[in-house]
C-alpha cells in the first residue's frame, strides 16, 4: 500500500539517520546551559518538570540555545516561542520509547518487533540515535505576548494515534490559521538553522544525527549527554 505524501518521511530509526557518525571535538564541548531568562522573547514552560528541582527540561547545548533565540527573534510582533522541553535524561529516553513501543503493542499483538520498533520511531526517539539526550533538540509551541497558547491543530506530545496523524508537520487536514501559525514557526526555525522531525509538528534539531542527514553534513556535531553539569 502506498503511504500518503504527508507520512512518507524518513524516521529516526532508519538506517541512514542510525548510521550518521558523531564528531564531537574536544576543543568545542558546547555545554548544556539553562533557558531561563537567556532571551527576552523565548519563554520557557514547565511541564516537562521532572520533580528533582533541577529543570533538566530547560537545559540546552549553547549553539542550540542560541539559535533557538535567534528564531524567537524572527518571529512576527504577535508570537512568542517558548520552550516545553530541551535535553532528556538518557533513562527516560529509553523508559518512554519502550513504553510507547509496549503499549502499541498491546494494542496489535499480531506486530512484530521490527513493526513496533518503527511505529514507535515515528513518535519517540530510539534511545540510541535521540537527539533530546544529546541537547540538540527543542521540543516548542506558539504563545501570544501575554503567554496564551496557540492552537495549531494538535496538542504538543499528541502521538499519530491520539492526534489522528494532524501531529505530523504537513498534515493536510491542518489548515486556516493553525496551518499558518505552523509555517510561521517553520520560517523562523529553519532559518535559524534547524530541522524539523516531520511526524511532530513540536520537535526540532540542530547538531544531531537527524539534522546531519537532512543538511548533507557529514557528521552529527553532538553526542549523548549523560548528565546535567554540576
Amino acid at each position: 500500500m502506498t503511504r500518503p505524501a504527508w507520512d512518507d518521511v524518513v524516521l529516526m530509526s532508519a538506517p541512514r539517520v542510525t548510521g550518521v557518525p558523531v564528531d564531537e571535538r574536544e576543543d568545542d564541548p558546547a555545554p548544556l546551559v539553562d533557558a531561563t531568562g537567556f532571551h527576552p522573547r523565548l519563554g520557557v514552560d514547565d511541564r516537562e518538570d521532572d520533580g528533582s528541582g533541577a529543570r533538566p527540561h530547560r537545559h540546552l547545548r549553547r549553539p542550540v540555545l542560541e539559535r533557538l533565540a535567534d528564531a524567537a527573534d524572527a518571529l512576527p510582533g504577535d508570537l512568542r516561542l517558548v520552550l516545553v522541553e530541551g535535553w532528556r535524561r538518557p533513562s527516560l529516553q529509553r523508559t518512554i520509547f519502550e513504553r510507547y513501543r509496549d503499549e502499541l503493542g498491546a494494542a496489535d499483538p499480531a506486530r512484530t518487533a521490527e513493526e513496533l520498533h518503527h511505529l514507535a520511531a515515528r513518535h519517540i526517539s530510539p534511545p540510541e540515535v535521540a537527539p533530546h539526550p544529546a541537547g540538540t533538540a527543542v521540543d516548542v509551541l506558539l504563545t501570544t505576548p501575554e503567554g496564551i497558547e496557540l492552537d495549531v491543530a494538535c496538542p504538543i506530545n499528541a502521538t499519530p494515534e491520539e492526534s489522528g496523524g494532524r501531529c505530523y508537520t504537513d498534515h493536510p487536514d491542518v489548515g486556516g490559521e493553525a496551518r499558518l501559525l505552523r509555517v510561521e514557526l517553520g520560517r523562523a526555525l529553519a532559518g535559524a538553522g534547524f530541522v524539523n522531525y516531520p511526524t511532530e509538528w513540536w520537535h526540532w534539531s540542530y547538531g544531531d544525527r537527524y539534522w546531519a542527514r537532512a543538511t548533507g553534513a557529514p557528521h552529527a556535531r553532538y553526542g549523548t549527554v549523560l548528565d546535567l553539569p554540576e
